[in-house]
């Protein structure tokens, strides 16, 4: 197989399941492997630019998530693997759970209430309706990072800043929502019907399907976040 363009992209992924976002720098798997010499990137090409085709898939599909998901990385999960992930990530625990337990941030907590509260935000404004300061960027990456491993928050497109006149200005800022906004409830549903250690199972053997080389320790890691 190899990818030419946007539409052989979705249809390579839909087959896969799950794939890095960028280059296979962890030796699990990604697309970017199978990439044609026409694919290049930064070129503002939605045809065969893969930096255009993260917000294509969020803007003109509902069957594909991508999001910071694997080694604190970008990756996309389709419709049908996201449940296994999800029941592996969460482990039937809520938000409020994991807070309570101490394994969640404050700085998360701050995040992830202004989301819910908001249904879906850009990155500047969760940042000035949380009041967050330069001092806190550190802080603030490292918690949305965390809030995207753990599938409580995903991407969902990008938006700018508006001005007092009402126009865009500026660069386009990642636009994110909680993950229940974004798949809607079949695939909780799904998931909850998932035994952890069968998902475990489940998504390793899909991996050496895709990569019978790949390293355990960092299929560990890639399927547990």
């Amino acid at each position: 197989m190899i990818i030419q363009n946007f539409d052989d992209f979705t249809k390579a992924i839909l087959q896969f399941g799950f794939s890095m976002g960028g280059s296979n720098s962890e030796g699990i798997f990604s697309l970017s492997s199978l990439y044609g010499n026409n694919i290049l990137w930064h070129t503002e090409d939605t045809e065969t630019d893969p930096w255009e085709w993260r917000m294509r898939v969020l803007n003109e599909r509902n069957d594909i998530a991508y999001s910071k998901l694997f080694f604190n990385k970008s990756g996309f999960i389709t419709k049908e693997w996201y449940p296994y992930f999800l029941s592996i990530r969460r482990d039937i625990k809520t938000f409020d759970m994991e807070y309570s337990d101490g394994t969640m941030s404050n700085t998360a907590k701050r995040i992830y209430d202004i989301i819910c509260e908001n249904d879906s935000l850009p990155l500047h404004k969760i940042k000035r309706l949380g009041d967050f300061s330069k001092d806190d960027n550190s802080h603030f990456e490292k918690a949305l990072v965390e809030l995207q491993m753990k599938m409580y928050i995903t991407m969902c497109g990008r938006a700018k800043k508006m001005s007092k006149y009402g126009e865009e200005y500026g660069w386009s800022s990642t636009v994110l929502c909680t993950s229940e906004a974004f798949w809607g409830n079949e695939v909780f549903e799904k998931s909850s019907k998932i035994n952890k250690q069968e998902a475990i199972n489940k998504i390793t053997e899909q991996i050496y399907k895709i990569n019978p080389a790949a390293n355990t320790k960092k299929i560990n890691r890639f399927i547990n976040g």
